[in-house]
Order: structure tokens, then sequence, then C-alpha cells
């Protein structure tokens, strides 16, 4: 019966088996940022250009992004804990890889590799707990765990980044990912259910490569109109890009086991909260990715230091597992992620401001906003997207919500990321000496780990790049800020706001 399925409560083993998938979705978000603080270092250790630090940043989550898809297909076919399984074991070998790295080239594809085993673990963990949790409102609370991993992994990677850089070489940030995939390996064979869709044909490989050339073409060009202009590359990977989007779009109407079941986006609770959740963390994690740069190349501080100052947006994305239900029961699953990110939207404008202050406190109160905002709304997203599925393609519309947000941090490294390159040079003053002044263009961390203050009038120089780069900053945190205003209005007007009666309503959609 329906009724007693749903009203079924869970007991301390599936909770504990929460546990580990939050812990597995933790360490995926902290492997997207902690190599962040790592940057200055890395720079110093292997003198990338400009071009492969924001490769080296953000091929991890473009992986991701370009595979989650069919990785939560496989996994509705193969089994969910069978490739969460596969895929944990897979994160820790390519993690090793990363760490031993010699060269730029080849930390950018242990980082892919590392990228394609996260698809793997994605998708199938929040398939199962969208399994796990067959009740409404467990299922929420447990939602707001597992994106509370992901947000807080978000906040808390420069934090480990911080810590391991203050004693160890800059590879210790992946090393740490072995001893925790252990963990998760061993917990999960122990604690978690098998679960899959056996009805389900073959996956269409075209769709998948369909997926990935959508993706991919469309950021290299943002990627060379910043390095090198605008050209004939820019054009056509734009042309690509959309053509294999517009492809991919038709491919899966006519396929009778699509990719992705693009009858979902008819329903504006889900395609509301996908467009949002993009948005925001575009704006969240595109941002992050060189404020801890700014923190300490500008501000001076040490990794450690650094990653306390980020310590308040993984404090107040936790407390929102206690509030998220009641801000739905408030105001309505729409007008609740509309409020959460409207305090993002504020949280980066006084975040603008404060990187141009003199003291740290106002960054501190900024990040916090940032931090409640983006998790409410994450939290409240995750829910509505997972929701709207039943549970036999529970792995396809979790890998959705998932796409969601590597691509969202994919694209907000690799189009902020490139924002910010632009409007650091736009400042720089000018430089007669060509060498110098192609190190100092290609980043401002290249010109701190490669210039001598001490030579006369490179401190000069090196303050203006400073100025430079926190100008930079402040533009593209205002750019952040009117993205996420942008998904406000979305969120407020496309998602549901019918509050217990919409709860009702989605509850029945997930288990019919």
């Amino acid at each position: 019966m329906v009724t007693s399925y749903s009203t079924r409560r869970s007991g301390a083993r599936t909770w504990a088996g929460l546990g580990i998938l939050t812990l597995a979705v933790l360490l995926l978000a902290i492997d997207g940022t902690v190599l962040a603080l790592a940057i200055p270092a890395l720079t110093a250790d292997l003198a990338p250009s400009s071009t492969q630090i924001l490769w080296i940043g953000d091929i991890y989550s473009f992986a991701l992004a370009g595979l989650l898809v069919v990785m939560g297909n496989l996994a509705d076919r193969i089994g969910r804990k069978r490739l969460l399984m596969f895929g944990s074991v897979g994160f820790g070998l390519s993690s090793l890889a990363a760490a031993f790295a010699p060269t730029p080239e080849l930390l950018i594809v242990a980082r892919t590799v590392l990228g394609i085993s996260g698809a793997t673990i994605m998708p199938s963990t929040l398939a199962i707990v969208r399994n796990l949790f067959p009740d409404a409102r467990e299922r929420t609370r447990a939602v707001a765990v597992w994106a509370a991993g992901a947000t807080a992994g978000a906040a808390i990677g420069p934090i480990v980044g911080g810590a391991l850089l203050e004693h160890f070489h800059w590879g210790s940030v992946f090393l740490i990912n072995v001893p925790i995939m252990l963990i998760v390996v061993i917990g999960g064979l122990a604690l978690l259910p098998e679960s899959r869709d056996p009805g389900k044909g073959r996956i269409d490989l075209l769709s998948a490569v369909l997926q990935f050339a959508a993706i991919v073409p469309i950021v290299y060009a943002v990627k060379h109109l910043v390095a090198a202009g605008y050209d004939v590359t820019v054009i056509g990977g734009i042309i690509v890009g959309v053509a294999a989007g517009w492809w991919f779009i038709v491919r899966q109407r006519r396929l009778s086991t699509p990719l992705i079941d693009v009858a979902l986006f008819r329903r504006p609770a889900f395609s509301g909260a996908v467009v949002a959740d993009t948005v925001t963390i575009f704006g969240f994690v595109g941002l992050l990715f060189f404020f801890s740069q700014y923190l300490q190349l500008v501000r001076g501080l040490i990794p450690l230091e650094a990653g306390l100052v980020d310590l308040s947006a993984s404090v107040t994305s936790v407390i929102v597992i206690a509030l998220a239900g009641a801000a739905v029961g408030w105001l309505g699953r729409g007008r609740a992620i509309g409020a959460g990110l409207a305090l993002a939207a504020a949280g980066l404008i006084v975040l603008a401001v404060a990187e141009g202050a003199d003291h740290l406190i106002w960054i501190v109160v900024a990040f916090a906003v940032i931090g409640f905002g983006t998790g409410l709304s994450m939290t409240l997203n995750t829910d509505a997207i997972v929701s709207a599925a039943p549970p036999k393609r529970a792995g396809a519309a979790s890998s959705v919500a998932e796409t969601a947000y590597e691509l969202g941090a994919a694209l907000g490294i690799a189009v902020l990321g490139s924002l910010q390159n632009v409007f650091y040079r736009a400042h720089l003053p000018v430089i007669d000496d060509d060498a110098t002044r192609t190190v100092v263009e290609d980043s401002l961390a290249s010109a701190t780990s490669h210039l001598d203050p001490s030579v006369p009038g490179v401190a000069g120089l090196l303050e203006q790049a400073r100025e430079a780069f926190t100008i930079g900053m402040q533009w593209t945190s205002v750019i952040a800020a009117i993205l996420v205003v942008a998904a406000v209005v979305i969120a407020w007007i496309v998602i549901p706001s019918g509050r217990e009666e919409s709860r009702s309503e989605a509850s029945q959609q997930a288990i019919s």
C-alpha cells in the first residue's frame, strides 16, 4: 500500500547509512574547492599558466557535469550501491595520482580522472537517499543533511586545505581523500542497501557524447576569448556547443529510454529548481575559487587563516538543516527558495564592499549570510528535483540535480574566473619590461611567485597588482550578486509555493 510505504519511519541503521552518503558528497564538495588555497604553492612548484590554473580548477567539475546524467542512468541499471563502491575506489586511486603529479598537464589529467570517478559517486548518493527515505517529511530532512554536506564541503575545503598546507606539500590536499574514501567503502558495504531499475534498456551512447559536447566547447570558447581574444575559435566553440545541445534535446524526446526525461522540465517545481540551483552554484563556487587567492595574496593571510575566514559559511549552511522545513511551512517552497537566494545576493554585495575595507569582520559576516542563503536554496531545490521523480528513476533524476550543481560550479570558475582575469589585467599599470609584464598579467599568483620585491620598483608594482586583483574581485562579486538576483525572480515566479498542498502533491507524485 502507498500509505504504509510513505509513513514508515526509518531506524538508526538507515540514518547511519545517510551519514556514509553525506560523508561521500562532503568529500566530493571539498575536493571541488580545496585546491583553491593550494594555487599559490602549486604555482610556485609547477609554474602553470593562468589558463592552466583555470583548467586545474574546473576540469574536475566539467568531468562531473558531463558524465553525471550518464552515470545516474548507469546506476539505475547496474545498481546504485555497486556504482558507488566502484567510484569510491577510483576516486581514492586518482587522488594519489593528483597528489604526486609532476607537471600542470599531468595534474589536469589526474583531476579529470577524479571528476570521472566523482561522477560515479554523486548520482548514487542522492538516489540511495531517495530510496532510503520514502516518507516525504523524513526525505526533506535527509536531503537537508545531504545538501549541507555539499554546501559545507565547499566551505570547509579551504579550511582543510589551509591546515594541510601549513605543514605539508600542496599534494596533501588530495591525499586526505584516501582514508575518507576507505571509510565510505567499508561503511557503504556494511550499511547501504542495493537498489536499481532492472527494466531499463541500454544507455544511448550518442546522447552521452552530445551532452558532453554541449558543455565543454562553450566553456572552452569563454576561456579562449579571455586568453587570446575574439576569433574563429570562439565562434566555432559556441556553435558546436549550441548545436550539440539542441541535438541532445531533440534526441531525448524521441528515445523510449532517454538519458534525461525532458517531460520533467514541464513541471515548474522541477525546471525552476534546476535553473535556480545552477545559477546559485555558478556565483558561489565561481567566486570562492578566486576568493581564497585574494585572502592569501592580497590580505597576506596564511592558508589556515584564510580557511578560517570561510568558516562562517560552513556554520550557517549547517544551521539550515533545522530550519529548511519550517521555511517551507512559513513561505511555501518557491518563496522560501527565493528568500534564501535573496540573502545570498545581499551577502555578495556586502562582500564586494568588504573586499576593499581594512577589517576582515565584514567579510566573515558576508560569508555567513551567503552560506545561509545558499544552503537554504540548495536544500529546497534538491528536494524539489528529487521529489518530482518516481523511485525507479531516482538515479537519473538525482543526476539532474547534481549536474545542475557541478555545471554551475564548472561554469562559475570558468566564466567568473575569466572575468576576474579581465578586470585584473584592465586595472594593471603600464609595464615597460616585456618579461615582467608577461609574468604580472598572467596572474597575481604568478607575479608574487616570480618577482623579487627587494628589486627597486617591484614592491610598488606588486602592490598595484594587488589593488587590481581586489577591484577584479569586487566586480566579480557584484556580477555574481546580479546573477543570483535573477535566480530569485525565477524561484519566486516559477517554483510553486503552495505550502502543505504542494508538499502533499509532490509526495504523491514521488511514490506513484
